[in-house]
């Protein structure tokens, strides 16, 4: 008798592993965008003019405040190269004796200091040391954080007068235009293929919020990579779910507000 001949069936084609490369921003002033979102910012750091330096800031001091996915980092790294200042993130303060970072700037030639993330130290007496050193040495200053000093989790009293005595200017939330440009930046600078009407559709739905934008980009990145093609509507919606406004919703929009993306500069199909 003759063996049947055994069926072929359809085997699931496994997902590409998704490697572990590291994503590094891009910080440079080229690709700042200014709004009006961040005009008052830009005007005090003297980003787009020099008519404002730090000789002008109260006390040479200045903090920058705003939500996450603002430009704060990319604003305080403009700066800092532009004016050869020492940068730091908030984080690194707490890893040494609370001393250390006020000791490398007495013996070391500091012209200036940037701490990122200010309101990420965990340990107050290190912040305190460097800001009254910097203030001895005349040294220009300029912290970040996500909220106002007034509502940082300090409880040194005189850590906490010193930060209310700085010149606080905030970020606004980003503007529609801004998002726009951020998403479609964003998409460029990690090459991803992603066709114009699924960036519009992504524009539609995803939060107002530029940490919003980033979160919903390293995510498509990270699915993109493990399913080894484009950004589709459907890994989108898969990938974001929980992010997007009625994914599942058709996009109508007059064809002639619609934007026109440059292919060439954001890599758009």
């Amino acid at each position: 008798m003759e063996k049947k001949k055994q069926e072929n069936t359809p085997t699931a084609v496994p997902r590409q592993l998704a490697l572990p490369f590291t994503y590094q921003p891009r910080f440079i002033q080229s690709e700042f965008v200014g709004a009006k979102s961040n005009a008052i910012a830009c005007t005090w750091l003297g980003i787009h003019s020099t008519r404002i330096t730090a000789s002008d800031w109260p006390d040479r001091r200045l903090l920058i405040w705003g939500e996450a996915g603002t430009g704060k980092t990319h604003l305080l790294q403009i700066w800092a190269e532009k004016h050869d200042a020492l940068l730091l993130p908030g984080t690194v303060l707490s890893q040494n004796n609370p001393m250390y970072w006020s000791q490398q700037l007495r013996n070391n030639t500091v012209k200036a200091l940037v701490i990122d993330d200010a309101d990420m130290v965990t340990h107050p007496q290190a912040l305190l040391h460097v800001l009254n050193t910097a203030q001895e040495l005349a040294m220009p200053l300029i912290l970040s954080g996500r909220l106002p000093p007034s509502r940082w989790d300090i409880n040194l009293a005189d850590l906490k007068s010193r930060l209310r005595a700085i010149m606080a200017i905030k970020i606004e939330r980003a503007e529609e235009a801004l998002l726009r440009i951020l998403l479609l930046r964003l998409l460029a600078e990690r090459q991803m293929v992603v066709a114009s009407s699924v960036a519009e559709w992504l524009l539609l739905r995803l939060p107002r919020s530029a940490a919003a934008i980033r979160e919903a980009v390293e995510r498509l990145d990270h699915a993109a990579l493990a399913d080894g093609g484009g950004v589709t509507r459907e890994l989108a919606t898969e990938a974001l779910h929980d992010l997007l406004s009625d994914p599942s919703a058709e996009l109508c929009y007059d064809s002639k507000k619609s934007t026109v993306f440059n292919k060439d500069r954001f890599m758009l199909e």
